[in-house]
Order: structure tokens, then C-alpha cells, then sequence
């Protein structure tokens, strides 16, 4: 018995040593933590519970079958962030450079399965040099059983990738069908072929940083969501915002004891919207001022910043919050801002999370690179995205709220539930200037009085009275109290059931 345990506790020695301690040194010195290292930041002390420790790959060729480490390259199992359960893999670039086997993909797909179900969330920290080539064809088999397992898991338990190290070829694939991506700058990039390949093919010379890293997914391609500096960082960033969703589809996300009054004021609110529709003003300081203790997590800070997206909570229940922000583009939607809201509407929608909507959108970007870009087709995803989603909808709308863009944005018309407007709001079919040159095209080359029949415009329609008339908004608000008409709206709509007609699934326009 005695030596059984002693064989046990050497083979576990030598599981979590990885590829040895010249290569945990090396890792150190990139400044990157090892797979098991992220993993202790990531979860709550002493709840990580291994799966497949003593897992090795079974590959001969090559003289594979000489090189054979207890996990084969990726760590797996649960644990808990903040008292609630979780899945995790964290591959492990010291063993094979993290390179995926077929028993590396096991392992990955048996927590995937786990997760779905026991209804909890798979985090996945990527750091890998993509499909082991000793193995050929097996490890892309690998690739592709992670990949069924993500789009069986989509909308069924959150999915969450951190990428902490190299992502590429068909590695990539995995991380970008799960819901949110987190990058770590200078250390970490994603990339379908790498800059070896490119330059071959188009003889286009980058570097893996301009190519895939953090900065040009967060800014340039939208891949991922945000970047942060180091490993730490993200991993700490990653436990905050777990928080703020459900464990799975069945669930609703997590309440937090807030001292932050319900029905607080913001009076400077009031003076937030400029009189000038010309001029703009920052959305986010609306958002820090009505969520609870001003917290707010902004995910893909720094794309499409038109549009604003991310978690807050209000009376300690999480929402998600989109919004137009003019101070881009004067709020305008576009191709990119069209698809990043989509896509975090259709999230918060799948996990049961209410959103709210802050509007300020003097319509759609014209031009021809967006029309030639598909911006009929892009956004109609948003519009999509609210006319399927069955979760509480409450829609404040600030100022601007022109042409389609009006409908777009959670309208009263694609089942908002509460619909609001502050008294500075104008919803109309387009500007007062704009609408005037075209009613009254013979008064062109009269500017007085088009400026008489532009301010009679104003007053008739550049205004949320026309609209409240109409019963499209249920009423107009004084801004200062918009944190507490949200708290009881969605104390209100806790309850709500809807639900859309049976079918397999729609067709969304891609």
C-alpha cells in the first residue's frame, strides 16, 4: 500500500511539474503564469478539483511514444469563483507547447460535457501552438469534437475564453464561438495563419503582434472583448465579471446586497443632455450615475465606440446595458456597432438577463462604404437581436431617436415593456433641418423662412409628446429619476413570461 502511495504522489509531482522547470523558468520569463498558476488566480482558494491527471496521449510516431507527460499539455476540472461552481481547462504551454492531442481534446470535451450538464460555466485559458502535428489528423478530429461541444453549449451555460499565450490555425475557432474573449496585451494573439504564411502567400510582412494581437482584436477586428496588461489582471478582471451572469440558461444571474438607494436621484442629469442637438455629451456618465455604487463592466470598450455595452446592476440584480454614445459618430449606428450589439443582446437574451437600453441615435452611418459593406444586412442584426428577445426591455430614450434607428433600438414596437423619454428626447423620421429641406423644397432658396418651418417642425414633431400620444412610450421622465423608474420596471417585469413561436431555429441575417 505504502509504495502505491508512494508511486501515486510521484506521478502527481510529476503532473504538476508540466514540461520541467526549465520551462516553467521560461514561462516566468515572459512574464506569463503557468497553467496551473492561472488556474489558483482564477478560482476561490482550495476548490479546484482535477479531472484526467494522469492522462497521457497515445501517439507512437515520431518518437512520440518516448515523450509522454501525466495531463498531456492542459489542465482540467472545477472549482468555484465566488462560492459558485465552474468548469476550467488552462492548457499548458510547457508540455508540447500546449499543442492539442486527441487526449488533449478529451479532456477539454469531458468538462465541456460536465458543464452542460450540471449547468455551470466553461472558462477556457487558451495558450497553445495549435494542433499537435506528430498526430496528424487525430488532433484536428480533436479540434473539431471541442468545436461541435461549443455550439451545443451556446445560449446552454455561459462560455468564456481567456487567451494568455499564442491561439492559431484552427485553434482559434473554439474561443470564437464562446461568448466573450479576454486577451492579455504583448503575450497573447489569435490569428487564422500566421505572419510566416501571409508573407508568403501575400507577401504582406507583420508581425504576430500587428497580425493578432490584443490590441488589434479589441480595436481593429472586434474578435475579443477586452485586453488587459498581464495575466493577473485578466484573471482577476475575469472573476469580477462572472459575477454578473447566470450559471446556465435555467438560472437567472446572481443578486448582490447593494446600499445604493432604489430610488436615488441624480440631479445633475437633468443639465446632461445639451440643449444643442448638435452638441454631444458622454453617454458613460449617465450610465456610472444610475447603476448601482457606479459600477459598470464595458465590454469591447474600445470598438464600435458608438455603441456601449456591458453589465451593471440596478437594486443589486445584473443588466445588461447598451446604449448610443455621442460622442462617436454622434451616436450613429454602423456595420460594426449593428453586429457588437447584436451579439451582446442575443447573450444577455439567451442567459435571461433584462437589458436596458439608453437611446441617442440620430440614425444610420451613410455613406458607401456602408452600404457596400452591407449595412442593410448588419443591422438588421440588431433589429433582430431585439424583436426576438423575451427578457424584461426597458428603453430610455435621452435625446435623438430618428429614422429606423428609432425602431432599431428597442422600440416600444419590438416589445419593449417600458418604454421612457426624458423631455428633451426628438423621435421623428429624421433632423428638423433635414425633413424641412425636403416638405418644403420650394422655400429652398428662401432661409428665413425654411428657419420659420424648421422650428415649427421642432415643435411639432422634435418632441416625445407626438410619440406619448401615439402610446409608443409609456411616459416622460424627469432624467433625475431614471434610476429609480428602471429599479421598479425591473422589479415589475421580474416575473415576465413570453415566449416566441415554436421553431427549430430562425434565421438570422448573417
Amino acid at each position: 500500500m505504502q509504495s502505491i502511495i508512494q508511486q501515486l504522489e510521484e506521478k502527481r509531482a510529476r503532473a504538476r511539474l508540466g514540461g520541467g522547470q526549465n520551462r516553467i523558468d521560461s514561462q516566468h520569463a515572459k512574464g506569463k503564469l503557468t497553467a496551473r498558476e492561472r488556474i489558483d488566480v482564477l478560482l476561490d482558494q482550495n476548490t479546484f478539483e482535477e479531472y484526467d491527471m494522469f492522462v497521457e496521449h497515445d501517439c507512437s510516431d515520431f518518437g512520440m511514444d518516448a515523450q509522454k507527460v501525466p495531463g498531456d499539455g492542459v489542465v482540467t476540472g472545477h472549482g468555484e469563483i465566488n462560492g459558485r461552481p465552474v468548469f476550467v481547462y488552462s492548457q499548458d504551454f510547457t508540455v508540447f507547447g500546449g499543442s492539442l492531442s486527441a487526449a488533449h481534446a478529451r479532456k477539454i470535451c469531458k468538462v465541456m460535457d460536465q458543464a452542460m450538464k450540471v449547468g455551470a460555466p466553461v472558462i477556457g485559458l487558451n495558450d497553445s501552438g495549435g494542433a499537435r502535428i506528430q498526430e496528424g489528423v487525430a488532433s484536428l478530429a480533436g479540434y473539431a469534437d471541442v468545436f461541435q461541444r461549443n455550439v451545443l453549449a451556446s445560449g446552454v451555460v455561459p462560455q468564456i475564453s481567456a487567451i494568455m499565450g499564442p491561439c492559431a490555425g484552427g485553434a482559434v475557432y473554439s474561443p470564437s464561438m464562446t461568448d466573450f474573449i479576454f486577451m492579455v496585451r504583448d503575450s497573447s494573439y489569435m490569428f487564422v495563419t500566421g505572419p510566416d504564411v501571409v508573407k508568403t502567400v501575400t507577401n504582406e510582412v507583420v508581425t504576430a503582434e500587428e497580425l493578432g494581437g490584443a490590441i488589434t482584436h479589441t480595436t481593429t477586428s472586434g474578435v475579443a472583448d477586452k485586453a488587459y496588461e498581464n495575466d493577473i489582471e485578466a484573471l482577476r478582471q475575469l472573476r469580477r465579471f462572472v459575477g454578473f451572469i447566470p450559471s446556465s440558461n435555467r438560472e437567472k444571474a446572481p443578486r448582490r446586497p447593494t446600499h445604493d438607494p432604489f430610488d436615488r436621484q441624480e440631479m445633475s442629469l437633468d443639465s446632461l443632455a445639451p440643449s444643442n442637438p448638435n452638441k454631444p455629451y458622454d453617454m458613460k456618465e449617465l450610465i456610472h450615475k444610475i447603476v448601482d455604487e457606479g459600477e459598470f463592466f464595458e465590454t469591447q470598450p474600445d470598438y464600435a465606440g458608438n455603441i456601449l455595452t456591458g453589465f451593471g446592476r440596478f437594486n443589486g440584480e445584473p443588466v445588461g446595458i447598451v446604449a448610443n454614445q455621442p460622442l462617436v459618430l454622434a451616436g450613429c449606428l454602423d456595420i460594426a456597432s449593428a453586429v457588437k450589439g447584436a451579439r451582446f443582446v442575443r447573450f444577455c437574451d439567451a442567459f435571461n438577463i433584462p437589458l436596458v437600453t439608453l437611446v441617442d441615435v440620430p440614425g444610420f452611418l451613410p455613406g458607401t462604404a456602408q452600404e457596400y459593406g452591407g449595412i442593410i444586412k448588419h443591422g438588421a442584426k440588431l433589429l433582430y437581436a431585439y424583436a426576438e428577445a423575451t427578457v424584461p426591455k426597458i428603453t430610455i430614450i435621452t435625446r435623438k431617436a430618428y429614422g429606423g434607428a428609432y425602431d432599431v433600438m428597442a422600440s416600444k414596437h419590438l416589445r419593449g415593456d417600458i418604454n421612457y423619454a426624458w423631455p428633451t428626447a426628438e423621435i421623428a423620421v429624421m433632423g428638423p433641418k433635414g425633413a424641412v429641406e425636403i416638405i418644403f423644397r420650394a422655400d429652398k432658396d428662401d432661409p428665413g423662412k425654411l428657419a420659420e418651418r424648421e422650428q415649427e417642425y421642432r415643435e411639432k414633431f422634435a418632441n416625445p409628446f407626438v410619440a406619448g400620444s401615439l402610446g409608443f412610450l409609456d411616459d416622460v421622465i424627469m432624467p433625475h429619476n431614471t434610476r429609480r423608474r428602471i429599479c421598479k420596471g425591473l422589479k415589475l417585469l421580474a416575473n415576465k413570461k413570453l415566449e416566441n413561436p415554436w421553431k427549430k431555429h430562425g434565421n438570422i441575417p448573417l
